[in-house]
């Protein structure tokens, strides 16, 4: 019986699985793969630099952890928007570490925030999604995807690490903020309701409904706190889990916002709808100009990058004969899945190294899904919301996929390679 498992298996995966030729060509992430990941990640960050440049300085620290919106109440202050996430979340999710790394790692996200901070995932998820819905600005939750769910297959941070976020009492207690404060400390305060009522000047039936609409927004908030986690993940497994429990309380929280927000812009008059649309315009009109304002040294390297990134998306664009692309797919999986060694670090044997190697396919088939050519925001709050829902429902999706391949991977091996698996992570990540 064992034997014919195991010849079933490796058939599947060598149906399954490329050879090193297909891989290069498309498959299993492959050169495209790639692409769009870089796309993702390259294409409109320039404005970002500076955020990377500030958690590196140590400014704004004082502003971390703080109860209230760290970026300020009043959304119509565009001083920077990501500065301020990328300081709190930075000095968080180093908070548990030992031995003073530096903040970086291929866990952090290129706006200098990362999309794990300690147990916490997602920790700016309400904001990100007022953000999208009402202002247009998908910049962040665009980033959520391929390295986020990396990062929880092979965790930056060791279990004592961890088990920082939820010590109750103590000098180290004093120094680390629990995963319940995270969460509080990431959130804005709800929907910017003076703002809409400025720009739309509502009657009193419209007045209503936008006030109903601010409850359902606060409602879709306390939903994404639920799925904060009450204690430290133990494993990939458990990380996997809090990351879908956590998209899925995001999609939750849109279907709560969904009839009130049809409902209030129903209300409004062509005019009215006009100017509640024209919010998004101004937010990315101020951006721009900021961004102009703090161009630095490196914007003809970062110019470059924009540019190799774009070619991804034009037309005609051959991946197959993309020599850089192959040659950093080929440091991809040099660096972040060494395949062979880890391999022989678990003592695996044909049956684990396949199904190993199918999680590492699955995983890198999400560059390509969750990692799409920059498009511009739909013209109304509520086609935003939709598109918004859409990208979540995707990356469920894909972590639902990757959760059941190392399901599969974990099935057969014994408590001690599971250990070493964990074990990979942190080491890496050092």
């Amino acid at each position: 019986m064992g034997l014919a498992l195991a010849g079933a298996i490796l058939v599947v995966a060598a149906v399954l699985l490329p050879d090193r030729a297909e891989a290069q060509f498309g498959l299993r992430g492959g050169p495209v793969g790639v692409a769009r990941f870089a796309v993702g990640h390259v294409i409109g960050l320039s404005r970002l630099r500076h955020s990377r440049m500030a958690v590196r300085g140590g400014r704004y620290r004082s502003a971390a952890l703080r109860s209230q919106d760290p970026r300020g109440a009043d959304r119509s202050q565009l001083s920077n928007p990501y500065v301020m996430r990328a300081a709190l979340t930075a000095q968080a999710a180093l908070a548990g570490w030992q031995g003073g790394r530096r903040p970086q790692g291929w866990w952090r996200h290129p706006d200098g925030s990362y999309g794990w901070v300690g147990p916490v995932f997602w920790p700016f998820a309400h904001d990100d999604l007022t953000n999208a819905i009402v202002f247009g600005d998908t910049t962040s939750l665009s980033l959520y995807g391929y390295g986020d769910i990396y990062a929880a297959l092979f965790t930056p941070y060791a279990a004592t690490e961890l088990a920082a976020y939820t010590v109750p009492q103590g000098r180290r207690a004093r120094k680390v903020p629990t995963a319940e404060t995270l969460c509080e400390a990431s959130d804005t305060g709800g929907l910017p309701v003076e703002r809409i009522a400025s720009a739309v000047a509502p009657n009193e039936a419209q007045r209503t409904a936008l006030d109903e609409l601010s409850s359902a927004w606060n409602a879709a908030r306390d939903t994404i706190r639920t799925a904060c986690p009450a204690q430290t993940p133990a494993n990939a497994a458990e990380r996997l889990g809090l990351m879908r429990e956590r998209v899925e309380a995001m999609i939750k929280a849109i279907d709560t916002m969904e009839a009130p927000l049809s409902k209030f812009v129903g209300l409004l008059n062509d005019d009215q709808k006009a100017r509640l649309n024209a919010l998004a315009n101004e937010r990315r009109a101020a951006l721009a100009s900021y961004q102009s304002k703090n161009a630095d040294k490196n914007a003809g390297k970062d110019a470059s990058k924009d540019a190799q990134a774009a070619k991804a998306c034009q037309a005609d664009y051959d991946p197959i004969s993309d020599e850089n692309a192959q040659r950093q797919y080929e440091q991809l999986l040099q660096q972040q899945w060494p395949a062979a060694e880890i391999a022989a670090t678990l003592h695996l044997d044909e049956v684990a190294r396949a199904r190993f190697e199918v999680l590492q396919d699955t995983t890198l088939r999400t560059m390509q899904t969750l990692s799409a050519c920059p498009t511009e925001p739909a013209a109304t709050a509520q086609a935003r919301l939709a598109a918004v829902k859409a990208r979540l429902q995707t990356m469920l999706q894909a972590v639902g996929a990757i959760a059941d391949a190392l399901d599969d991977f974990q099935a057969d091996l014994s408590d001690e390679q599971k250990a070493g698996f964990e074990a990979i992570g942190p080491k890496r990540g050092a």
